[in-house]
């Protein structure tokens, strides 16, 4: 049966009236006012329109009908006396004179009012998220995330990027997560991998001959869920380009988001190119984080020569770190939270002293800076109603610390944060190496495929020592926007002899680099072009223009926390022949007896 409708739910309007329509949409809402005299709500994809029905055969009429159910309207159009204008069609209703039902809702109650979906149990929504979808507010998200999509794909398209699709089912490599592994049928115990990223794939297309690639790629890593990282499947803005310079990256990103972000955003203010460039180091030390969010207007300082000494237990042979606010007229409530919210989300603890209207010291550990609070007033330029939070630990740990509490003094003091704009900014000159927390040994502190700042040379005098080694910075970049990494790029290590050196000193050989990457070794030594790229996260940047707090809003059909799809019943059992078919054989943990 083809269903045909004149108009959609959202287009009647005044100089309509008179015209007969068909409408079609699921029926939202029927309200009676008397045995004569009843409304409905009609609801499709494009918004609403009343229907109104002013005798007993027309209520009549939808008797039985479940809200819910999708139903075709023939009728005609009038003026409405009580007009809505908080509804695009509120000038006028719709008066039925057939009334159809296409696809019957079978149930009386439903797991949760549509219109109120966002506030039900996240786990019942993903469940039935078909429904969820149908909540304008919900559905809205959706759509802005098929318009900003379409909008990068042309702003690359512009930009002169060519879009090639990469394969789906590839080798298992070292990239940083667990990989998701597909059996093989015709080769009995060997595996594919659901790419992390199409990291590899993309630098083969430079070495191919192809100058500026881009797709909408999907990445598959199997870790958990955060807030801002969605277990499983992830979509990025892929690019890579041949014979740039990490500026020319820059560049292109930045004639691409700004525009984007100024159409969709939920903030209609954008810094505007080039966007702020902060070496690694630096936002470290003024920030406490490389994701630092350029809208609060505080910063760490070191006071570990000024207070390090002054007798508190926690500060000896410590590094001390400060994050002043001033003009704190908050109570010890609000710092009590503060405290309490940097424990549990560094693991460490948060101390502090602060000013008076007066400008004397008082609180927390005022007590161990009584006897200089004349010299650390003077030093740190503290007037009146001023709010000085400490951390303390290794030089590390202190920052880290002082970087959480920055965020959320900053996040939760409104005179420190210009909270309704984007502020981009580049964070550059990575460290090569880093310390493990685990091992403790030397390990690549960004990614592994970035070239070294100094070339062999660099390396060479990396061998050297430790701290040596610690010393070379890479030509790794990350962009990020309001305190969220949206994306991590970098100039491109494409000269095998660097690339081996570079594994070296991780403890790797040329074997260790052939064996795990043998497809970019072989190209690479065929002669590659200098390539850079990077790859911002179609998630992670429409949550940020939608608002949303969650990724897990802005996804069609996502996994819960758990990485289940619980509407759809995965991960799920299979059947044993297929199992046999990819010679696979389960071998669960014994559960003991109750």
């Amino acid at each position: 049966m083809v269903q045909s409708r004149t108009h959609n739910c959202n287009e009647l309007r005044i100089g309509d009236v008179g015209r007969q329509v068909v409408l079609c949409g699921w029926l939202e809402n029927v309200r009676r006012v008397s045995r004569s005299l009843a409304f409905a709500v009609l609801r499709d994809f494009y918004g609403k329109t009343q229907i109104v029905m002013d005798s007993e055969q027309l209520i009549s009429s939808i008797d039985g009908i479940n809200c819910e159910s999708t139903v075709s309207v023939q009728g005609l159009v009038r003026e409405r006396s009580s007009k809505n204008p908080d509804m695009p069609t509120g000038d006028i209703e719709v008066l039925p004179v057939r009334i159809e039902v296409l696809g019957r809702c079978r149930y009386n109650e439903l797991p949760f009012e549509i219109n109120r979906s966002q506030e039900a149990d996240e786990n019942l929504r993903l469940k039935y998220r078909y429904l969820d979808l149908r909540n304008p507010a919900v559905k809205d998200r959706i759509v802005l995330r098929s318009r900003v999509v379409e909008q990068l794909r042309r702003r690359m398209t512009e930009q002169g990027f060519l879009e090639i699709t990469t394969p789906i089912l590839t080798s298992s490599s070292p990239e940083g997560a667990r990989d998701y592994l597909v059996p093989s049928r015709n080769f009995p115990g060997k595996f594919y991998a659901l790419p992390q990223a199409p990291q590899q794939f993309k630098q083969l297309l430079m070495t191919s001959g192809f100058d500026r690639y881009f797709q909408i790629a999907p990445c598959f890593r199997d870790e958990d869920a955060r807030a801002d990282r969605s277990p499983g499947e992830l979509y990025q803005l892929d690019m890579e380009m041949a014979f740039p310079t990490q500026e020319a990256v820059s560049a292109d990103i930045e004639a691409v988001l700004p525009p984007v972000f100024e159409e969709f955003g939920q903030y209609k203010r954008v810094c505007q190119a080039p966007f702020r460039r902060i070496s690694y180091r630096e936002a470290m030390q003024k920030y406490g984080t490389d994701k630092p969010d350029l809208r609060i207007d505080l910063q760490v300082r070191d006071v570990t020569d000024l207070l390090g000494g002054c007798g508190f237990a926690p500060f000896a042979g410590c590094s001390v770190k400060a994050v002043i606010a001033d003009g704190f007229t908050q109570s010890r409530k609000f710092i009590d939270k503060i405290c309490a919210d940097t424990q549990v989300q560094s693991g460490n603890n948060m101390y502090w002293f602060k000013t008076d209207d007066t400008g004397a010291i008082s609180g927390g550990i005022s007590k161990f800076i009584a006897d200089r609070a004349e010299e650390v007033r003077s030093a740190l330029g503290l007037g009146p109603n001023t709010l000085v939070a400490l951390s303390s630990g290794s030089e590390t740990s202190a920052l880290k610390t002082a970087g959480v509490i920055r965020r959320l003094l900053g996040t939760s003091l409104p005179e420190h944060m210009d909270a309704d704009k984007y502020e981009f900014c580049w964070i550059i000159d990575f460290p090569m190496y880093e310390i493990g927390e685990q091992s403790g040994k030397l390990e690549f502190c960004h990614n592994p495929f970035s070239m070294p700042q100094g070339g062999l040379q660099a390396l060479l005098e990396g061998e050297k020592d430790e701290a040596s080694a610690l010393s070379i910075n890479a030509y790794p970049y990350d962009l990020v926007c309001n305190g969220v990494e949206l994306s991590s790029g970098a100039v491109r290590n494409h000269d095998p002899e660097i690339m081996v050196k570079a594994f070296e000193l991780v403890g790797l050989g040329e074997e260790d680099v052939k064996s795990k990457f043998p497809a970019m070794y072989n190209a690479f030594c065929y002669g590659a072009p200098p390539h850079a790229g990077i790859a911002p996260g179609v998630d992670r940047m429409v949550m940020l223009l939608a608002g949303a707090d969650s990724i897990r809003e802005i996804i069609p059909f996502p996994m819960n926390k758990n990485a289940q799809d619980l509407m759809m019943g995965s991960p799920s059992e299979v059947d044993p022949s297929q199992l046999r078919d990819v010679h696979i054989k389960v071998d669960l943990p014994h559960k003991p007896a109750d």
